[in-house]
């Protein structure tokens, strides 16, 4: 490939909870080292995904690879269980995961009836809204920038619903995050919207229909749910963590057999290359399994853990390149 024409890359984040500090750990990397022979043309993202799709697009659209790191450094930092309440807070919700895991009753609150959830909704609007000026966003999607989809479901229509680019409003964010058993639903356009983790995830349809010119060479997956797993899950923990990963993964592995179905057709002469072009998808995945209850561990040397995880899984995938 020549100089004057890059790869053009397209990056989908899995969403996953507090286990998507894996991927802001991988996109920190990735960015530092980040080879002019790529060029970005989009990035999309589901619950804790989002954030750091947002984040990332919001730091390079505005000034470049070193604010997308800060950004993601700063989101994480501040989504932690910092002071004494919280950190007892985040010890009871994950203890009470683990429970309710292994099989025993666990009393059962509506989302509606807890005052928790809309603080803790209205926590991460905070500091969304801290970190990424919204109203700046449509402006800056006039210009010749990435892609942007956040992935939610339309809970009335039962569909997957995406969000790009200007249309990606701290509301679309919260209803990519809408778990439904901790969050109230998100009203967008007089329709209510649950955690993408039920739709797309992470989106990746959007990514591939735009812009036949910014239609992306190479597709990087950064993978939070394990796709392999050796042994039988016997143990109710062990079954519900698998159940966790296979959910996570079903509409993330077809909308990649879509592509690869594609790919297939070219290379057998069913779609005539000058029409259509083959996307490769390379995968990075976290690699190491953690129980599912941590997925809303908000613990910060946990989340750290996680982020040097991802450096380090984005240090071997760059070396592979």
């Amino acid at each position: 490939m020549s100089e004057d024409a890059p790869t053009k890359v397209a990056i989908a984040c899995q969403g996953g909870g507090s286990h998507t500090a894996f991927t802001a750990g991988v996109l920190k990397e990735l960015l530092r080292e980040w080879d002019d022979g790529y060029e970005l043309v989009g990035i999309s993202g589901t619950s804790g995904g989002a954030f750091n799709a947002l984040a990332t697009w919001y730091g390079l659209v505005t000034e470049g690879e070193e604010r997308a790191v800060e950004l993601l450094d700063a989101l994480w930092e501040d989504l932690a269980a910092d002071d004494l309440t919280d950190r007892m807070t985040n010890q009871w919700v994950v203890g009470l995961s683990r429970i309710e895991a292994s099989g025993l009753p666990v009393p059962q609150v509506s989302p509606y009836f807890a005052p928790g959830s809309r603080l803790g909704k209205e926590r991460i609007r905070q500091v969304l809204e801290r970190h990424i000026d919204f109203e700046e966003v449509p402006d800056l999607c006039k210009r010749e920038v990435p892609e942007l989809v956040v992935g939610t479901v339309n809970i009335n229509a039962g569909v997957f619903e995406t969000f790009t680019n200007e249309a990606v409003t701290p509301d679309a964010v919260l209803a990519s995050a809408a778990v439904p058993t901790l969050f109230e639903a998100v009203e967008i356009h007089g329709h209510y919207h649950w955690d993408g983790l039920f739709s797309q995830n992470p989106p990746i349809d959007d990514l591939m229909t735009g812009d036949a010119a910014r239609k992306p060479d190479e597709l990087w997956v950064i993978q939070i749910n394990p796709q392999e797993r050796e042994g039988e899950p016997t143990s109710l923990e062990e079954i519900a963590d698998r159940r966790n990963e296979l959910a996570g993964n079903i509409s993330l592995n077809q909308e990649l057999r879509v592509i690869e179905r594609v790919n297939d057709w070219i290379d057998a002469g069913h779609l005539p290359e000058s029409d259509f072009s083959k996307t490769r998808i390379r995968r990075i995945e976290m690699g190491r399994a953690y129980h599912c209850s941590t997925k809303v561990d908000r613990n910060p040397s946990f989340l750290q853990e996680l982020m040097e995880l991802g450096e380090e899984r984005a240090t071997g995938f760059a070396a592979e390149l």
